[in-house]
């Protein structure tokens, strides 16, 4: 969908991004990460045709980006970009028009969305009586109506409860369904397990890592192992385990290499041990953007 190739950004004295590359499969729900200033923000507005590449290119499914692709981009940036004080629904009409709808077009489909959302009564009232996360909802509805191919969500559960978070998420994997192409940004590393299947790490302007997140996972690995049981465990026997921690029946150790699990697990069985659970454990994609991050930046 999109071909990110040696693209540099510099602001002043400030190198924002510094030949980034990297290629997003059409139809993946795709995690753009980074710490804060990583350069996320500047290559979501170069994707967008905001502002422009100082070098390199950008291709959207596989043309070079250009202003014409706009229409088949929606973008939700985490600051609202409502003005707070028209009315909802003239508000998403006025939206519409812009993504290149007729102004009965556009009522008719921001009446399904604000239906689908239960939030019909709010067209008339004003973008400021809204709080946060009802602003949040209108925000999704105005960034999507135009069925985008290419859609990035910029922090989009801000400001959402619970039971609002799940119907944004259930609306962005229908649109996944649909055939659209997604960019999430985030910095909640458990939304990205969750969600995304592809991820582009930045860091300082770099990209540091990419791949699908499984496979990110199993490279991250350690050869960790968790067993719960229930009774009591033999004194001996397991001399060629590593144990790294054993207590309230439940032991986590490191399996030495040339060693299967299965052969383990079945050792355990033999010695007559209860099993209730044995898994692998893999890191979380915390644990890896906190490792990667570290490991690619400078000691001031």
């Amino acid at each position: 969908m999109l071909k990110i190739d040696q693209v540099t950004k510099q602001y002043s004295n400030h190198l924002a991004v510094d030949r980034v590359s990297f290629e997003m499969p059409t139809g993946s729900i795709m995690g753009l990460l980074g710490p804060n200033g990583a350069g996320k923000t500047t290559l979501i507005r170069m994707i967008t045709t905001i502002t422009m590449p100082d070098s390199g290119q950008i291709y959207f499914g596989g043309e070079p980006l250009s202003r014409k692709h706009i229409s088949q981009t929606g973008y939700m940036p985490e600051e609202r970009g409502l003005y707070k004080k028209m009315k909802v629904g003239h508000h998403l009409i006025y939206l519409a028009q812009l993504k290149g709808f007729s102004k009965r077009d556009a009522k008719k489909e921001i009446q399904k969305w604000m239906e689908k959302f239960d939030i019909m009564d709010w067209w008339d009232k004003k973008v400021q009586d809204l709080s946060k996360g009802m602003q949040q909802k209108i925000q999704f509805i105005s960034t999507v109506v135009h069925r985008p191919k290419l859609l990035i969500f910029d922090e989009p559960f801000s400001g959402l409860d619970p039971i609002n978070t799940n119907l944004i998420k259930d609306e962005i994997s229908q649109l996944h369904k649909e055939g659209a192409s997604i960019i999430f940004s985030t910095h909640r590393m458990e939304q990205v397990e969750e969600i995304c299947e592809y991820v582009v790490l930045i860091n300082q302007g770099k990209n540091i890592l990419e791949g699908y997140v499984k496979d990110i996972k199993q490279g991250f690995k350690q050869n960790h192992f968790e067993m719960t049981y229930n009774g009591t465990m033999p004194n001996a026997g397991f001399s060629h385990l590593d144990i790294i921690s054993h207590e309230q029946q439940r032991l986590v150790f490191h399996l030495p290499k040339g060693i299967n699990s299965n052969q383990i697990l079945q050792e355990f069985i033999q010695k007559g041990i209860d099993i209730q659970s044995f898994r692998e454990i893999l890191p979380t994609f915390n644990e890896i953007f906190i490792n990667q991050v570290e490991q690619n930046t400078p000691a001031l």
